[in-house]
């Protein structure tokens, strides 16, 4: 069997990392990068930390170049949060009949805020005979499936907490601009009101997740955001907050399910937490029997968490058949160590 084929469209922080991990392991090949601008026409390998050694060298191309019939078996999207804007891009690499994760928080559970596009998602997918997943650390693991695991070896559920305490230092200029990084608290306030302060994307399709998951409905889902003030100035890889400005944003959700049974989530993040003594960490509290009280600190950083995701999900989703996936519909993610091309039906990959 040849090498897994992946092609990655989008090479900034997590594209980048994808593209690090990859050229790591063993029986998987990255054939293309689509990128824009300035990228166009120059090395994948003048943007990540992997030196090309004796590697073939890959030059990134526009989207419509290197995405085409038969060139890859998937393709890692990494340009999106939203469903919205990573449609025309989810839609484009399906008709070329190629496999696609997507890292898109929204994309984890798309019907959750936009079922109308998550279906026709899926009719894409099945007409072109291809799988589409949204995955990561948060939407996609660790305050959902990671809950849903943990739910398991329960008798019985009552309440879930779901919190996790994270950085966001690692992450690209998106995320800085979604969280509000180093904007006035009166332009945080102002962006709030107005409904264009993302903040953490992901809490609605969590607790959709879930509550599948448990099969059980969403009655209830309220959330709710302030920002997070620094005192120090405070500068990350893609973010700076200068003292008195918004070094991230504090999140919390609260939904009730068919039943009654409640899910709280809480989810402060800001860069470079450590700076003023914030020590980070992921935490599962669920009430029931045997109730759980399980702890991890400091967190599971949440951009290796996102990319190695989005890598290990690969021999998953070029398995599956055709369409629209969640982590719900597909085996657990899990580290692959070995060659991956031993977790790949052959009859379900596209380069032969």
């Amino acid at each position: 069997m040849q090498n897994v084929k992946v092609i990655i469209w989008g090479l900034g922080a997590m594209g980048g990392g994808v593209a690090d991990m990859l050229l790591s392991k063993k029986g998987v090949d990255i054939v293309g990068v689509a990128g824009r601008g300035k990228k166009i026409g120059t090395s994948m390998y003048d943007y990540i930390k992997t030196e090309k050694g004796n590697r073939q060298d890959v030059i990134i191309g526009d989207a419509e170049d290197v995405i085409k019939p038969g060139a890859a078996d998937i393709v890692i999207l990494c340009t999106d949060s939203f469903t919205k804007n990573a449609f025309p891009r989810l839609k484009f690499i399906m008709e070329q009949g190629i496999n696609v994760i997507t890292s898109a928080e929204e994309m984890a559970y798309p019907k959750a805020k936009e079922p109308e596009l998550a279906e026709e998602l899926d009719k894409i997918a099945k007409k072109n005979g291809v799988s589409c997943l949204g995955t990561g650390i948060n939407p996609g693991h660790i305050m959902d499936m990671l809950v849903l695991i943990m739910t398991g070896c329960m008798v019985d559920v009552k309440h879930i907490t779901s919190r996790r305490v994270n950085s966001l230092s690692p992450f690209g200029p998106a995320v800085m601009e979604e969280q509000g990084i180093g904007i006035a608290v009166e332009e945080f306030k102002k962006r709030k009101a107005e409904g264009t302060m993302a903040g953490h994307v992901g809490f609605a399709e969590s607790i959709g997740m879930m509550a599948e998951g448990l099969g059980l409905g969403v009655e209830k889902f309220s959330q709710d955001m302030n920002p997070i003030t620094t005192d120090v100035d405070r500068k990350s890889p893609y973010g700076y907050a200068k003292a008195g400005s918004c070094a991230g944003v504090s999140m919390e959700a609260d939904a009730t399910l068919t039943g009654g049974m409640e899910i709280r989530m809480e989810h402060p993040q800001q860069i470079e937490p450590e700076q003023v003594g914030v020590q980070t960490g992921d935490y599962v509290i669920i009430k029931g029997t045997p109730a759980i009280n399980m702890v991890n600190s400091p967190e599971v950083e949440g951009g290796l968490g996102t990319i190695a995701m989005c890598a290990n999900m690969i021999p998953q989703v070029i398995n599956a058949k055709p369409g629209l996936h969640t982590m719900l519909t597909l085996p657990i993610a899990h580290g692959i160590m070995g060659d991956m091309r031993k977790f790949i039906d052959e009859d379900c990959k596209i380069v032969k």
